[in-house]
């Protein structure tokens, strides 16, 4: 029988999690305490006994407050950042058919740099003194979008004269005004949704509009407009590389509409990121970044509604930055950063991967 007893407040969990440097912190009725490191879920300690209904309820009344407990009663989940005893995070919990879950992703309070995050500079600082037009950040959930989002909002802040309004769900990282005014606005406590929030922005005279997430047409239709009417706009999606991206965006549309839409994200967009945290031999995690920039050769495939063209366009645009996944995840590969096994699992062309690592 192990001698673990459950910790009284999620604090106290979250509190080791930062110690030991991992990402996550889930706490989930009917299994042990546990936490994501590099990449990997794995139990806190490994012979904790699972953890009771009882003791996850008492667990999440233990950092809730009134309002968001009766939103959990009500809708059965909730997302919102938490104000821990050491840090901020950002708290999900939801009712399953067993309990209760909760996960916390754990935010660095220090936003870190485009260089410390290992963005190819030359090519994105260009994106960013755009006066307009659309920058889409997009991968998986965990793949690091929302540190190179703060990152590249926080050279911003520095590098520009302008007003940068910023709509999250919830509010990650916080700006203070540097060379800008910052305004940072969540979404469900200062306003209902990303929608409401970005045609109530378009009255507020920014320059710079970071969306935490393109749901939804209205949400996608919105950012179009804002970045074609004179902002630039900075979006996340949860696509896994640009070809996706641009399907993924045009196909929301009404089939009516997508000619129109194919003209306007085709005028309007300067970049897609794309990123995936890969693990490393040492047992750390890197990041493989594809870049598409928009050159006139992009815009007539976006226009002509053919995407597929893009990873051929994008191996001939490497003097502007562009790079595809695949080529990002190879120049890792020899540098003996990743293994062969997570190269031919992360990539999107396996046989020619296969091929690349038989010559």
């Amino acid at each position: 029988m192990s001698e673990y007893k459950v910790l009284n407040h999620v604090d106290e969990y979250l509190k080791l999690g930062r110690e030991y440097n991992c990402s996550d912190v889930h706490l989930a009725t009917a299994y042990p305490p546990a936490w994501r490191r590099a990449g990997s879920l794995m139990p806190i300690w490994e012979d904790h006994p699972i953890l009771k209904p009882e003791e996850t309820e008492s667990l999440v009344r233990s950092f809730l407050g009134k309002e968001e407990w009766d939103r959990l009663e009500e809708r059965g989940d909730i997302d919102f950042a938490y104000e821990g005893t050491d840090g901020r995070y950002r708290a999900s919990v939801v009712k399953q058919r067993l309990g209760y879950d909760m996960v916390f992703r754990v935010i660095n309070t220090q936003t870190r740099t485009m260089e410390e995050i290992g963005l190819p500079i030359d090519h994105i600082v260009p994106l960013t003194r755009y006066q307009n037009g659309l920058i889409l950040i997009t991968g998986s959930v965990g793949s690091g979008k929302s540190t190179t989002l703060a990152s590249i909002i926080d050279f911003i802040n520095k590098d520009r004269e302008d007003h940068i309004l910023t709509l999250e769900d919830p509010i990650e990282y916080v700006f203070n005004s540097i060379k800008c005014h910052v305004n940072q606005r969540e979404v469900h406590k200062h306003t209902e949704s990303f929608a409401r929030a970005l045609r109530g922005a378009l009255r507020e005279d920014p320059d710079v509009i970071m969306v935490g997430e393109m749901r939804d047409l209205e949400t996608i239709q919105l950012a179009l407009t804002a970045a074609e009417t004179g902002h630039l706009v900075l979006a996340t999606l949860h696509t896994g590389n640009a070809p996706r991206t641009l399907d993924r965006v045009l196909d929301v549309f009404p089939i009516d509409q997508r000619d129109q839409i194919r003209i306007m994200v085709s005028e309007s967009l300067r970049g897609i990121l794309s990123q995936q945290l890969v693990p490393t031999i040492e047992g750390s995690r890197a990041l493989a970044l594809e870049l598409l920039v928009n050159t006139p050769a992009v815009a007539n495939c976006i226009r002509e509604g053919k995407t597929y063209m893009l990873p051929g366009i994008m191996q001939t645009g490497k003097h502007v930055g562009m790079i595809t996944m695949d080529e990002s995840l190879k120049q890792l590969y020899i540098k003996g950063i990743i293994t062969a096994q997570d190269l031919l699992y992360r990539c999107e062309d396996k046989n020619q991967m296969k091929i690349f690592l038989q010559s």
